[in-house]
C-alpha cells in the first residue's frame, strides 16, 4: 500500500464561535426610557424645588432652579422653625423604625425558620392563613385597630404605631420561602448530632445563612414603616409624637387654615430631607437585597 492510497482524514477546522450580538428593540429601549423619566423626575423636581425660596417656587419653572439657590438657608429654617419640631418628627420616625420594622424583620425570620424547618400540627393552617393576611390590605384593619387600641388605653402613644408595625406576613412568608431553600437540612442534623441546642443551631448556623432575606425584608419593612401615614394619622393627636411623613402634612395644611403660614419651601426640605436615609439604606444594602430576591430562582 503506497503512500498516495492512504486517506488522509480531513482536518477539522476549529470552528470559531460567533459572538452575536443582542437585539436592540427601539420600543423596548423607548419604553425604558419613558420608566426612568417616570421615576427620576419626581426626585429632581424635589431637589431643584428644595433649592427655591419662598417667592421662587411661584416664579420660576417647577424643573428648572430659580434665582437665587437656597438649599442650605431652607435646610436651616426647616431644621430650627418651630423650635426645631422637625429633628423631634425625625426621631420618632427612627424610633418607630427601628422598634416596629426591627420587631418586625426577627419575628419573621423566628416564624419564617420555625415554619420551614420544623413540622408541627397545623402547618398548613398557618401556610393558609399567613397567605390571607397577605391579600389583606392594611388600611382595612386601621380602623379596628384603633378600637382596640382604644380600649386599651393605647392611642396617643408611641406603642399604638410600633405594636401594629410588628406583623408583617408579606416578610413572614418571604423568610418561609428562603429559609426553606437556603439552609440544608443535613446541617441542621449535622449540627444537632455533635450536641448543638436549637437556639445555638439557629444563632450559629442558620442566623448568618439568612442574611440576604433578612436584610430583604428589613427592607421593605423599613420603607413600609418610614413611609407610614394612615396608621399614625388615626392613632396620635399629639403633634410631639408624629413621625415624619405626619409632621409634614401638618406644616403642609397650615396654609388652608386661617392665619396660618405658608411654609412650602420649609415642606418641600423637609420632603428631601425624609427620603435621603432611605435612599442611603438602599445603596448601601443593595447587594444582599438582590441576592436575596434572586436565592431559589435557579435549581440544580
Amino acid at each position: 500500500m503506497t503512500t498516495s492510497t492512504v486517506k488522509r482524514a480531513p482536518r477539522l477546522r476549529p470552528q470559531r464561535r460567533s459572538l452575536t450580538k443582542p437585539r436592540r428593540s427601539p420600543l423596548l429601549t423607548a419604553l425604558t426610557l419613558i420608566v426612568l423619566v417616570y421615576s427620576l423626575a419626581p426626585l429632581a423636581w424635589l431637589f431643584i424645588n428644595a433649592t427655591k425660596t419662598q417667592a421662587d417656587l411661584f416664579a420660576s419653572f417647577g424643573l428648572w432652579f430659580g434665582g437665587d439657590f437656597a438649599l442650605w438657608d431652607n435646610i436651616q429654617q426647616t431644621l430650627a422653625y418651630d423650635d426645631g419640631v422637625f429633628g423631634r418628627w425625625f426621631a420618632n420616625t427612627v424610633l418607630y423604625v427601628v422598634a416596629g420594622a426591627g420587631g418586625a424583620t426577627f419575628l419573621a425570620v423566628l416564624g419564617g425558620y420555625a415554619l420551614a424547618k420544623f413540622d408541627f400540627p397545623g402547618r398548613r393552617g398557618v401556610f393558609a392563613l399567613v397567605i390571607g393576611a397577605v391579600a389583606v390590605p392594611g388600611t382595612a384593619l386601621a380602623v379596628p385597630t384603633f378600637l382596640m387600641f382604644s380600649q386599651m388605653g393605647l392611642t396617643n402613644t408611641p406603642w399604638a404605631v410600633i405594636i401594629p408595625s410588628l406583623i408583617s406576613p408579606f416578610g413572614l412568608y418571604l423568610m418561609w420561602v428562603f429559609a426553606a431553600e437556603s439552609i440544608p437540612a443535613e446541617l441542621l442534623e449535622a449540627a444537632r448530632m455533635d450536641g448543638a441546642g436549637e437556639f445555638r443551631t439557629f444563632f450559629q448556623i442558620s442566623l448568618p445563612l439568612l442574611a440576604p432575606g433578612t436584610v430583604t425584608v428589613l427592607l421593605f419593612t423599613t420603607v413600609a414603616t418610614w413611609n407610614n401615614y394612615f396608621l399614625p394619622l388615626i392613632m396620635l393627636r399629639d403633634s410631639d409624637w408624629y413621625p415624619l411623613t405626619l409632621g409634614l402634612n401638618a406644616w403642609n395644611a397650615q396654609a388652608s387654615t386661617a392665619g396660618g403660614e405658608a411654609i412650602f419651601n420649609l415642606v418641600i426640605t423637609g420632603s428631601l430631607l425624609t427620603i435621603l436615609p432611605l435612599l442611603a439604606a438602599f445603596l448601601l444594602l443593595q447587594r444582599y437585597w438582590q441576592s436575596g430576591l434572586t436565592l431559589g430562582s435557579v435549581k440544580e
